[in-house]
């Protein structure tokens, strides 16, 4: 890891992750995963280069998988 790669957290104001991932040079890479207020995940998936690529999953208010969005990457 280098100094410009980076972990990325972003909170709610009552301390809750709301999101998380990888940044490279303050770009989005790697996986990333979005939350609730409650805490339950809402979304994750990977970025390349600051794209969405692969496999976009949408989770349910159980947890359970609601929606598999898969993206190629532009090019």
């Amino acid at each position: 890891m280098s100094e410009q790669d980076a972990k990325f957290e972003e909170r709610l104001k009552d301390g809750h992750v709301s999101s998380r991932g990888w940044t490279v040079n303050g770009v989005p890479f790697g996986y990333w995963e979005w939350f609730r207020p409650d805490g339950t995940r809402l979304r994750s998936g990977h970025y390349a280069n600051g794209e969405k690529v692969g496999e976009w999953i949408t989770f349910n208010e159980k947890g359970e998988v609601e929606t598999v969005t898969k993206l190629k990457p532009a090019g």
